[in-house]
């Protein structure tokens, strides 16, 4: 996985689901301006980016194929409230 993979991954989500890359940065990590960043050249950690994996396959939508080029964890269960 790289930036480029995130990025791909983000891009295909926000078009499917009519989000802002901005709206999923702050949902995923709490950062508006996270996937700015990596298009311009920014990095992240390790944990962040699992951070973002893990927030896209808790929320990926079930009618969208997940991306080949990316492992994915096992959607953690949601909690009832």
């Amino acid at each position: 996985m790289n930036t480029g993979t995130i990025i791909m991954q983000a891009e295909a989500y926000c078009a499917h689901t009519g989000r802002t890359l901005s709206t999923v940065g702050s949902y995923a990590v709490r950062d508006g301006k996270f996937f700015d960043r990596l298009k311009n050249g920014g990095g992240c950690t390790l944990r962040t980016a699992d951070r973002v994996i893990a927030w896209f396959s808790d929320n990926w939508p079930s009618d969208l194929a997940w991306p080949s080029e990316v492992a994915r964890p096992t959607p953690r269960k949601r909690v009832a409230a």
